[in-house]
């Protein structure tokens, strides 16, 4: 057992099949920048506090930068034997420089090693994901720009409601994401404390400066508590949370993409690039990237709530249980970011049907709410225009016209407080212009929302 860093006390090998079972380098290999990293941070603070020579100092930062060059040329060979990224580094270590190697690992255990590298890892990937979230929302607003007029109707129940504007429809996911972003960087700013130093969970007897690490690895400040540190997985809780809500709004997103480019609906076409086709119909254009990203909501949703599942019934501190988080973790965070890439590749190429979407709002008896509020302002009471309006509705459901088609004799016969000058100058364009106000959806307003956000993402 002697090759194994805790074998010391066991007589017999591990089984095999544990031994692959047990083992997370698969995993976690991709950690390996930030675990040399801390190490590296941690040597130079127990050489300043006396508790490493300034010769084993040079060789293990010397050792570390060329197990390094060795991960990032493919030469490196990572084992199942050695459990995780953190033996496998120092074991070539020690392999390396001999017993300077072997003296890295004091005043510390893999407990605070592991979530110090994932908080490490987490926070550049977390940078990672705002990025990506303002490009696609730099996509939408310019999106936006060019459709400030482009009327569309706007559902509710799926059922055509009132007209808007393409550019009001495209805006109202930038606010989405720009919350998405919030959630992102609120999480961050929590994770981004240094558990190093908390060693297994008790603390460590050698003298070390915490606040030393903590700096020198770009976190704000030490944990507080060290059997917090190491059996916290609350920031892995809240970054999946914050990527299982984006990945929401990217699903609800999607959906609306692949109902518009229906051929029901008409009313987009996205770029040959982000679409397939059928093996047995020739006709076939299949939106299958929105399909694949409203899919992937589903498996990040999962993430979340195995993580939350795997922690609630754990005592203090550390328990193998806590293995499963980075696979949670790492594989949202993978998809997630993939997703918004697509997004923010095959937005700009997406076609609008102008007429298309014009035609759809000036049907539907889109412009009813409108005849009502016209009511209103002739001194009707508001339940009262309202019931007019829906015998107008019916009337025309009945005749197959819409309501802006209605003669004299029609509105006379619906109610005597219905003017045919109210009906006539109903129009999609002046239902969308007179909502003028902020958070609407008239192009003035659309207009104005545009510039400042070019301004925020400038």
């Amino acid at each position: 057992m002697s090759e194994k860093p805790w074998g010391g006390r066991f007589e017999s090998p591990t089984d095999e099949f544990v031994e692959a079972f047990n083992a997370s380098t698969d995993v976690d290999a991709r950690m390996f920048a930030e675990d040399i990293a801390g190490s590296k941070a941690h040597a130079r603070m127990l050489c300043e506090q006396g508790i490493l020579s300034q010769q084993d100092l040079n060789a293990i930062l010397r050792g570390l930068d060329e197990i390094s060059g060795e991960i990032n040329s493919g030469e490196f060979e990572f084992t199942i034997a050695l459990e995780d990224v953190h033996m496998n580094i120092e074991a070539r270590l020690t392999e390396k420089i001999g017993d300077a190697g072997k003296r890295l690992h004091t005043a510390r255990s893999r407990n605070d090693q592991v979530t110090t590298d994932t908080r490490l890892y987490l926070r550049r990937r977390t940078d990672a994901m705002i990025e990506r979230i303002r490009d696609l929302q730099s996509v939408l607003v310019g999106l936006a720009s060019e459709h400030v007029d482009t009327i569309m109707p706007g559902f509710t129940h799926l059922q055509t409601a009132q007209p808007v504007t393409l550019g009001h429809h495209l805006l109202a996911y930038v606010e989405m994401f720009e919350r998405d972003a919030g959630r992102f960087l609120d999480a961050r700013k929590r994770m981004n404390q240094c558990p190093l130093g908390s060693a297994a969970l008790a603390g460590t007897t050698f003298p070390i400066n915490r606040q030393a690490t903590a700096n020198a690895l770009g976190f704000d400040a030490p944990t507080a508590n060290s059997l917090d540190a190491v059996s916290d997985r609350d920031y892995i809780m809240e970054l999946l949370a914050a990527a299982s809500i984006c990945a929401v709004h990217l699903s609800r997103f999607s959906e609306e993409l692949i109902l518009w480019m229906s051929a029901q609906f008409g009313f987009i076409d996205l770029p040959d690039a982000f679409c397939t086709g059928s093996s047995i119909m020739p006709q076939k254009k299949n939106p299958d990237m929105p399909e694949l990203v409203r899919g992937k909501s589903g498996r990040i949703i999962g993430g979340l709530v195995a993580i939350l599942t795997t922690v609630k019934g754990l005592p203090l501190a550390y328990n193998k249980d806590m293995q499963e988080d980075k696979t949670a973790i790492f594989d949202a965070y993978d998809n997630l970011e993939g997703s918004l890439r697509v997004f923010g590749d095959m937005l700009p190429g997406m076609q609008v049907n102008r007429e298309a979407m014009h035609k759809a709002a000036s049907s539907g008896f889109a412009t009813a709410t409108d005849l009502a509020d016209a009511l209103v302002r002739a001194g009707v009471p508001f339940r009262e225009a309202h019931a007019i309006v829906g015998k107008s509705v019916s009337f025309c459901i009945h005749r197959h016209i819409e309501l802006h088609e209605m003669d004299t004799e029609a509105c006379a016969d619906i109610d005597p407080l219905l003017d045919v000058d109210m009906v006539r100058a109903l129009s999609v364009e002046a239902c969308v212009a007179a909502r003028n106000h902020i958070g609407g959806t008239a192009p003035a307003q659309v207009r104005q929302q545009v510039a400042e956000w070019q301004d925020r993402l400038a």
